[in-house]
């Protein structure tokens, strides 16, 4: 099902929000948890993740407990200058400017505030919104669906001008990635979880949900960034993140 356009402006910056930091206990690696915040040229708005639910921000050794994440690894960041209003802060938008909602996919460091900023609509996969619940993390899945208004995607589609959000499934059945045109950065790929590194793609994403199709999303979409150039951003790449402009800072 084709997608009317649902912005009317261009893409004119891209901010990378800051959600924190976490440590992966099988390979010890230290990982960004970001979203994006995208201002177009009709002064349009588009929040893309959210981070990790409001109770890590308050507590996460806590929050961790309860979640069991312990298992898998260690919050080591993630304050309430972490969340995504504070982000947002950062860039001088409010919560209620937000126009449009992207959740890439439904893992616990991406789904925080899936049921905020409920005045937007949100743009998810119809793989992911199928879901009884979303993924959140292993067996743990303690969130409902909140009630709010969905767009759902089941093609790669054009939601404006210069914005494209495109099928990457592998990682999470209803996986994300979006390409975009700024007017002096040029094209921007964000990967999501898609691909978390570059080194992913030679480890044949190995863990991931389904393998086969990580390996063909990834090959999809580093075609698309070769064809049009474009600076990628990775999901979780430890070497990109402390080089990466973070909010306030815009790539523009």
């Amino acid at each position: 099902m084709a997608i009317s356009p649902l912005l009317t402006g261009h893409p004119v910056s891209l901010a990378v929000l800051d959600y924190g930091l976490f440590k992966v206990h099988s390979n010890g690696r230290i990982i960004g948890i970001c979203g994006y915040l995208i201002g177009t040229s009709a002064n349009e708005y588009v929040l893309i993740d959210s981070g990790f639910p409001r109770k890590y921000a308050h507590d996460f050794a806590a929050a961790s407990t309860e979640d069991r994440l312990y298992e898998f690894g260690e919050v080591l960041v993630c304050g309430p200058d972490n969340l995504p209003e504070a982000q947002l802060a950062r860039c001088g938008v409010d919560p209620d400017a937000i126009d449009l909602v992207i959740q890439t996919h439904t893992h616990i460091d991406h789904i925080g505030g899936i049921g905020d900023f409920t005045q937007a609509p949100m743009l998810i996969a119809a793989a992911e919104r199928a879901l009884p619940r979303p993924l959140y993390w292993g067996g743990v899945q303690p969130l409902e669906w909140p009630d709010r208004q969905y767009v759902i995607l089941d093609e790669d589609c054009d939601i404006g001008p210069g914005f494209r959000v495109m099928l990457a499934p592998g990682h999470a059945p209803g996986q994300l990635a979006m390409m975009l045109k700024l007017p002096h950065t040029g094209a921007v790929l964000l990967t999501s979880d898609a691909i978390s590194r570059p080194a992913e793609i030679d480890e044949k994403f190995a863990g991931s949900m389904d393998e086969a199709a990580a390996c063909d999303s990834a090959a999809r979409l580093m075609q698309r960034a070769a064809a049009e150039d474009a600076f990628i951003i990775y999901g979780h790449d430890p070497q990109q993140w402390d080089r990466l402009r973070k909010a306030p800072l815009m790539y523009d």
